[in-house]
């Protein structure tokens, strides 16, 4: 059993019925894994879904989908460990933005498995990660 966090480019193609990343989500979570959402994504997520001319078809589905997510609050320590990350990796020539690193800081407090697109997580060491789509 395994325990995700759902990075948005991975949250968002949920709302939109018959795409594979929707099935998938749901067959895992009928198989034991478990998917979860930190605050900043959940925000980054429901802003994108709503400006689209979908809107409301996205809504209507979240709303159906939601209460099958775990859901992570940013806490101190997040907040302290995200700007580390940002200042180490800056010094590495790499730029990670506040919500990716707050995202970052949960994934590893809590030993999860981030799905994410997103290449700006890669030079994170002890960041375990996958891509599904």
């Amino acid at each position: 059993m395994t325990v995700y966090l759902l990075d948005t480019n991975h949250l968002s193609p949920l709302v939109t019925l018959g795409h594979p990343l929707h099935g998938q989500v749901l067959r895992q979570l009928q198989a034991g894994d478990t998917f979860t959402i930190a605050v900043p994504t959940l925000t980054e997520f429901l802003y994108g879904i709503s400006v689209i001319p979908r809107a409301r078809q996205n809504l209507a589905t979240w709303e159906i989908l939601q209460n099958r997510f775990g859901y992570y609050d940013i806490k101190q320590s997040d907040a302290e460990k995200a700007a580390r990350l940002q200042v180490s990796l800056r010094r590495q020539g790499w730029q990670l933005g506040t919500v990716d690193a707050l995202i970052a800081a949960i994934t590893l407090r809590y030993d999860l498995t981030l799905l994410t697109t997103d290449q700006d997580f890669r030079p994170i060491v002890g960041l375990k990660q996958a891509n599904w789509l």
